[in-house]
């Protein structure tokens, strides 16, 4: 594909709420950058936000909101999926290429898509969790995603570490790579030195069982125990936040963590600018946007060795990894990193990497590099 034949462009997405709005306006950023015109059909969790977008991107959203028993999740996906298509034919004449950025395989728009003749993309942003014993949705999933890598001209993803981890290894020939992240480096930057900051370590992100933040509450006793002056922050909301409440009381540990709730992106710099270390305990990522915003503040950062992060962090260098995410590999690796004598150090390489590599122009240079492999 060369840059004189590009047109207009589809992003089709679902179920975008507060925490999924940030990612999707980059992408649409980047498109419309690149494409010209970009039409996005989307469901949305609510009243949908998007960062700064400009006058070429066309949206059309309508509302969608999941649901938690099975049976009521599959009639609303089907709905879902109903109304993305008949969308995505409506407009049919507006765009050649249709990006899927979503997890759950789009079967139904991606058929239409077909039909229409168009090129169709899958932007890979999570792991699909694949398994033909596991539970029903995990079956079904299996199942509709097979059809869906095959109908899909290419496979989008974020580092080629996720090819293996994500058992895409029978699709490698379709499988590009490019990310939709970005940062602002005038809102994401230190305002606060790392040796001016109180002692507070944090987890911001869903309150999730994926993101092992679970395990990070476990650790607590064992983190504290030994630092009387170390406070914590979680901030986030999810369906575990109940039971990290728990966890805490048990552990008489509610008046040294602060539970915040939803930080809004806005309000995010600030709380980067006063945590010494992040931690990242997750099972599985793609490349978790919250990591590069805190290595943008200098605020280093520990983590699991998943996804993309091994692309980004390397331990010693430019932040910490940790084996694992249970308890007691998470109190360990954040006490080194903590006595750290070359925390700054780490801390102003790590801002360095990803200033060096996630700006705007870096990203649209990436992606126009991946259109012209078409």
């Amino acid at each position: 594909m060369n840059e004189n034949d590009l047109c207009g462009i589809s992003v089709v997405s679902y179920a975008v709420g507060r925490a999924f709005s940030n990612p999707v306006s980059n992408l649409l950023n980047i498109l419309s950058a690149t494409y010209g015109d970009t039409y996005v059909i989307i469901g949305a969790q609510g009243q949908t936000h998007f960062q700064k977008l400009n006058d070429s991107v066309h949206i059309c959203a309508f509302p969608y909101q999941p649901e938690s028993t099975l049976i009521m999740k599959i009639l609303r996906h089907g709905i879902l999926q109903l109304n993305l298509s008949i969308k995505l034919f409506l407009r049919r004449k507006c765009f050649q290429d249709v990006i899927f950025f979503m997890v759950f395989p789009p079967i139904l728009p991606m058929l239409t898509a077909k039909l229409c003749n168009k090129k169709i993309y899958w932007l890979l942003s999570a792991e699909i969790r694949l398994s033909s014993n596991g539970t029903s949705s995990e079956k079904l999933a299996a199942v509709l995603s097979k059809i869906c890598y095959n109908l899909c001209n290419n496979i989008i993803l974020y580092s080629p570490a996720l090819i293996s981890e994500w058992n895409l290894e029978p699709y490698r020939h379709k499988i590009l790579i490019a990310h939709e992240h970005f940062l602002n480096f005038e809102t994401f930057t230190v305002t606060t030195p790392l040796p001016d900051r109180p002692p507070l370590i944090g987890y911001i992100g869903r309150l999730s069982g994926e993101k092992g933040v679970q395990h990070f509450a476990q650790a607590l006793p064992a983190i504290l125990g030994d630092r009387e002056d170390l406070r914590v922050l979680i901030g986030g909301d999810g369906q575990l936040k109940d039971s990290i409440v728990a966890t805490l009381q048990e552990e008489g540990l509610t008046d040294r963590v602060d539970l915040p709730g939803w930080i809004s992106h806005d309000d995010l710099p600030n709380y980067l600018n006063q945590i010494r270390l992040l931690v990242l305990p997750s099972y599985t990522e793609g490349l978790p946007n919250i990591m590069l915003e805190a290595m943008a503040c200098g605020t280093p950062v520990l983590a699991t060795p998943v996804g993309a992060i091994p692309d980004v962090i390397i331990d010693g260098k430019t932040g910490f990894i940790m084996e694992n995410n249970s308890p007691e590999c998470i109190a360990e690796n954040v006490a080194r990193a903590l006595a750290s004598p070359d925390l700054e150090e780490i801390a102003e390489a790590g801002r360095r990497f990803v200033e060096e590599n996630f700006s705007f122009e870096s990203t649209v240079a990436r992606w126009k590099e991946v259109l012209e492999e078409i």
